[in-house]
């Protein structure tokens, strides 16, 4: 099974809060309707790779909750509640315990002051790095390390590049030897092992894709860098994600995805 290869998905539709969410730019404010819009057509295209999805309802007093990926990681093996970063996302966790408890069997949890965000974590067939950031810490990543040997997952801990919010801002995964990132994550020799494909220069934002299967999800403003990737061979399916995106969030947050064992 390819570290891509998923059956499963959570999500949480976004609240009417959402406009407040977490954002470098505060005088940009993203449109709920909008947000809705973008959200339902990426159900829809989980659904369209072949993904069963439960859709959580909204939480209002959590403006970015529907960004799951956050405060939880999920693998065939098992799932492990996070600690955000922020710490107005600290009680999302509570949130998600239930609905993980549901669909795992082993749900193991980091302590609430070891820092983790889930948007710093790229899984990859041999490592799953762990991006130190302002929202995870070294001793959140270290803590996350051990619960991911638990599972009987490889991790290493990485230097995440000070201009990026999290890892998986600047890179995501493409096929089991290549990724895509920004120059400056190119340029930090994280990723040395892979064939990168670097973003062209004004798309920076297409480093968060996000792989289902046989499908590459991307931001439908990134033309070139899905042009880049069709003449690769991938099989590109644009989605818009401008109002998201001003919550400087991408394709790979708003689910937490899985392949169920047997």
């Amino acid at each position: 099974m390819r570290v891509f290869d998923f059956d499963h998905a959570i999500v949480r539709e976004p609240g009417r809060s959402v406009v407040n969410g977490l954002r470098s730019d505060l005088s940009v404010v993203p449109s709920y309707e909008g947000i809705l819009r973008e959200h339902r057509a990426y159900v829809a295209a989980l659904r369209t790779a072949g993904l069963e999805v439960d859709v959580l309802p909204p939480l209002e007093q959590f403006p970015d909750s529907m960004f799951v990926e956050d405060p939880a990681l999920v693998f065939p093996e098992g799932a492990i509640l996070l600690s955000p970063g922020a710490p107005s996302r600290l009680g999302e966790r509570d949130e998600m315990r239930g609905v993980l408890h549901r669909h795992f069997g082993r749900v193991l949890e980091l302590e609430p002051d070891e820092f983790a965000d889930g948007g710093d974590v790229l899984v990859t067939p041999q490592t799953v790095f762990i991006g130190l950031s302002k929202r995870t810490s070294r001793a959140g990543a270290e803590a996350l390390c051990a619960k991911l040997t638990e599972l009987g997952r490889n991790a290493r801990i990485a230097e995440t590049p000070g201009t990026i919010l999290h890892f998986k801002t600047a890179s995501a995964l493409l096929g089991e030897g290549t990724s895509v990132a920004t120059r400056a994550m190119v340029q930090s020799g994280v990723l040395a092992d892979f064939e990168v494909l670097p973003t062209p220069d004004g798309e920076e934002g297409a480093a968060n894709l996000l792989r289902v299967n046989d499908v590459v999800l991307i931001g439908d403003c990134y033309p070139r860098t899905a042009e880049l990737l069709a003449r690769r061979g991938f099989t590109v399916h644009p989605l818009p994600i401008r109002e998201v995106a001003k919550l400087d969030a991408g394709l790979s947050c708003m689910s937490l995805r899985w392949a169920k064992l047997g």
